[in-house]
């Protein structure tokens, strides 16, 4: 994706003109839908990440996907993040179908419907909690005295109203996770996406955050977590699991 698409955006009036974007989805429960979809990257013989993927994700759920390395989850993420295109297949995020999307369409779609929490937080370390919050909403038109409020809000929302002002170097490891939690639900997303969220971070503040995530989800949030341990996976409500591009298993589990 060019910085340029990046930088320039588009309107959601844009993403939903039905003569560049196409058909949408009439299903509105479900937020993230993968039909037969295929991932190569070029080689002798090229290299098949992904074999035939179907996965669909209804709003309001919490899905864990886990696998070994070289099992297709990174490759998975990077699609389901709209960072990357299949090489066969379609993809609907949020009653949206990607395909005919520009590189700007896609990076605006991608701003407005997807929330981000990475393993290394990607926090400014020059800019306080508000402030890094507040990064989320900075493309979207809002206000700067809206943006503030809103991500205020989200700061409360993960139990971190109090480090509102200390900057990153200031807050420990599941404090600045917390701070890139309220960064990615400040947008109000139609999918938070979470990539090793607690892969930095040591068993039992890693607990805290996984309970702060159940939480958002408890609220409502649609939630894709992708993770390596197995312990984490067993703690979702439904868990996908992965070996070889493929999906091996989904399992949603009683509570």
């Amino acid at each position: 994706m060019s910085g340029e698409a990046q930088a320039s955006g588009a309107t959601i009036s844009e993403l939903a003109a039905p003569d560049e974007v196409g058909a949408r989805d009439t299903a509105r429960s479900t937020v993230l839908e993968l039909r037969d979809v295929v991932k190569e990257y070029a080689g002798t013989p090229p290299v098949r990440a992904l074999d035939g993927v179907d996965l669909s994700v209804r709003r309001g759920e919490m899905v864990g996907i886990v696998g070994p390395s070289g099992s297709g989850k990174s490759t998975l993420l990077n699609l389901l993040g709209l960072l990357d295109r299949p090489t066969e297949g379609t993809i609907a995020l949020d009653g949206v179908l990607v395909a005919g999307l520009r590189d700007r369409q896609l990076s605006a779609l991608r701003g407005r419907r997807i929330g981000f929490i990475f393993q290394t937080f990607n926090l400014i370390d020059g800019l306080d909690g508000v402030e890094n919050v507040a990064l989320g909403l900075t493309y979207a038109g809002v206000r700067a005295s809206e943006r503030r409020r809103r991500a205020t809000e989200a700061l409360d929302r993960v139990g971190l109203a109090h480090r509102a002002t200390h900057r990153p170097s200031q807050l420990s490891g599941g404090e600045r996770q917390r701070v890139a939690i309220a960064r990615a639900i400040v947008t109000d997303p139609a999918l938070v996406l979470a990539d090793e969220p607690t892969g930095n971070l040591d068993t039992r503040t890693g607990d805290t955050i996984i309970e702060t995530l159940s939480e958002l989800h408890a609220d409502g949030s649609t939630i894709v977590l992708i993770t390596h341990d197995t312990a984490i996976a067993q703690r979702m409500p439904r868990r996908v699991t992965m070996r070889d591009g493929r999906i091996e298993s989904d399992e949603v589990v009683s509570r």
